[in-house]
């Protein structure tokens, strides 16, 4: 055989297998084999930057644990535009964490993608921080999580696969603002929203300042570009051994005024009802009367938004029953 046609089949075959190789994806970990994290949750869901239906009671705005996993590229906890897993389902609908839990410990045990599981302690105002301590591995470089929004009909704030191996260096620090996605499950518009399933299950979505595009949306603010960020983790490299598992359990969190942020004011419209109909013509008979109709505030304005309109308005008529 000609030697110069072995060559092109070398080449060929090489460009063939090139082709075939996945685009964009992560280099291999050849990083030390072991690295501690610890993980702070900042929550930022205060009245000023997210004055629109603010829950102040029943339950009032707060956070959920955090449940997290370490974990290969070829695990999911969640993924946008995908359906939410059962687990995700109760966790994201109503905290419950036992059934994700089960699916992650499935997913360690048949395809050998997790690592290790953690989770730190929920926090009892809409602003504060949690925080708790990781483990992952050269192989799991990989971390997700999930905090459920409470109240909310399915929402939550969450990171889907961050990987921390950069090559051959584990990353010393990552900070990520987050926004709330909607778990696609349950078809409420607003933090109190009764438990309405959504048939069939949607997929996984971000929630933006106007999308859903409905004013009963209570993230619903059409004047912004872009929510302010509803929260924030930062991940930071640890050196030394993790923890015991009683010290990660008593991990302190802290709430409200101490949290030392600047927070940004997100102005809100005036929001009014419709007209009431005209009311009855008042007046004597022989001149002219004024009828009258009101509307009510729905929603008062805040943050230097709109100011609320004139709430009721007067037109001439002829006064009724006149003989």
């Amino acid at each position: 055989m000609n030697p110069s046609y072995n060559v092109v089949l070398t080449l060929l075959s090489i460009v063939g297998y090139s082709s075939c190789l996945p685009l964009n994806e992560d280099p291999i970990c050849t990083a030390e084999e072991i690295a501690k994290y610890s993980i702070v949750f900042t929550g930022r869901w205060s009245q000023t930057s997210f004055p629109k239906q603010y829950p102040l009671y029943r339950p009032p705005a707060q956070w959920s644990s955090l449940l997290g996993v370490s974990h290969s590229s070829d695990y999911h906890m969640w993924k946008k535009s995908d359906h939410a897993s059962n687990g995700v389902r109760d966790f994201a609908e109503k905290g419950e964490a036992w059934a994700l839990m089960k699916e992650i410990e499935a997913a360690g045990q048949k395809i050998q993608s997790v690592h290790g599981i953690f989770s730190a302690p929920s926090i009892s105002s809409g602003t504060g921080q949690s925080s708790t301590e990781l483990e992952t591995h050269s192989r799991h470089p990989y971390v997700s999580f999930m905090v459920r929004i409470v109240p909310s009909p399915d929402w939550f704030v969450g990171i889907d696969s961050l990987n921390l191996c950069d090559g051959k260096n584990w990353k010393k620090s990552v900070s990520i603002d987050l926004h709330p996605y909607d778990a696609g499950t349950d078809s409420g518009f607003t933090f109190s929203s009764p438990n309405f399933a959504t048939m069939p299950q949607g997929t996984v979505t971000e929630i933006t300042s106007s999308s859903p595009s409905h004013p009963a949306n209570s993230f619903f603010y059409p004047r912004l570009k872009n929510l302010p960020p509803i929260a924030r983790v930062t991940l930071t490299k640890l050196k030394g051994k993790i923890t015991s598992f009683l010290d990660i359990a008593s991990n302190v969190t802290t709430t409200g005024n101490e949290i030392d942020e600047n927070v940004s004011e997100t102005p809100l419209d005036c929001e009014v009802s419709l007209w009431s109909p005209w009311g009855l013509c008042k007046g004597s008979c022989g001149s002219k009367g004024v009828k009258s109709r009101t509307r009510y505030i729905r929603m008062k304005a805040a943050n230097n938004g709109t100011a609320c309109p004139s709430l009721i308005e007067d037109k001439e008529c002829e006064p009724e029953n006149c003989v």
